[in-house]
């Protein structure tokens, strides 16, 4: 359907949304269509006129036993396409403009404490060549804050060793440079001039650009990446579970805690508003709380 074309191309070119954003977008509006269709409500999407028929779509999700975090994600896509409809005078009224999509409870992230890392580190052995691969994906992590497609995405041309940082490309063609501590910048150099090799010989082609090779000699992917923080965590004895997000936790919230600036958290995370930082203030304002409660005198209990 053309305007759906359009829209994607809206999405992409001025935008800059990632190709899965986009994907998401389509999928959640071909599923608002076939439900036209399938109950006999529209002929089609720009036949949907009506603000009931906003209405009937969140009971159907509803009744679909969708998580509020999906129903919320849908009619918000909705939402966008239909005001990029109006824009473009295909239509006259947005049927989601004013539809309230349920409350979604925000969850603090799950922070891992200074021991807990530490451990992590101390069980990789470094002196194998994966070993030494895995050790500086956790710090990557831990120390930059990356996200994992950011993390296997890395090329060779986005790392900047003399300037002592690592161009990121971020969500929605966003890009940023992160710096890099004295021990990370020896680890990459070890890790490119010794270990990379090694991996890529296992592969059928030495040519690749990305930075980060798995055990058979191709690109890690993000799925990859989750396995192989699974087995440091099954190495280390810990019973947790984690994922390449709680480093990126632990990151924001380690240097909040330090006295950093939340406008300089932000940059450092690529977060394109400041309001998706600020949950990181509350996670920080916790950990003080609890740490006064041990640590001051008058709050220790005899």
């Amino acid at each position: 359907m053309k305007p759906i074309n359009d829209f994607k191309s809206y999405l992409l070119v001025e935008k800059n949304y990632a190709d899965n954003t986009i994907k998401s977008y389509e999928r959640d509006i071909l599923d608002f269509e076939a439900f036209l269709k399938n109950e006999g409500l529209a002929e089609g999407l720009l036949d949907a006129t009506r603000e009931r028929l906003g209405r009937h779509y969140l009971s159907h999700l509803d009744s679909r036993k969708y998580s509020k975090k999906s129903i919320a994600r849908k009619i918000s896509s909705l939402r966008t396409f239909y005001h990029y409809l109006m824009d473009q005078h295909l239509i006259s009224i947005n049927i989601f403009s004013t539809l309230e999509t349920p409350k979604i409870p925000k969850k603090l992230p799950k922070i891992l404490e200074d021991d807990e890392i530490d451990m992590l580190f101390k069980s990789i052995d470094r002196l194998k060549p994966l070993g030494f691969r895995n050790h500086l994906l956790l710090d990557l992590l831990f120390s930059c804050g990356l996200r994992a497609s950011e993390l296997t995405e890395m090329t060779i041309r986005d790392i900047q060793l003399e300037r002592e940082q690592i161009l990121i490309h971020g969500k929605g063609s966003k890009d940023r440079y992160v710096p890099l501590h004295d021990r990370l910048i020896e680890d990459i150099r070890h890790y490119l001039t010794y270990i990379r090799p090694i991996l890529l010989s296992k592969g059928s082609s030495v040519h690749s650009e990305k930075v980060f090779i798995n055990y058979k000699g191709s690109g890690l992917t993000p799925r990859g990446l989750q396995l192989i923080l699974k087995q440091i965590i099954k190495n280390s004895g810990e019973t947790f579970k984690i994922h390449p997000h709680m480093l990126r936790h632990a990151f924001a919230t380690t240097l909040l805690n330090h006295g950093a600036d939340l406008r300089v958290v932000q940059e450092l995370l690529g977060h394109e508003h400041l309001k998706s930082t600020q949950i990181y203030t509350h996670v920080s304002s916790e950990t003080l709380k609890d740490k006064y409660k041990t640590t001051h005198p008058r709050m220790v209990k005899k």
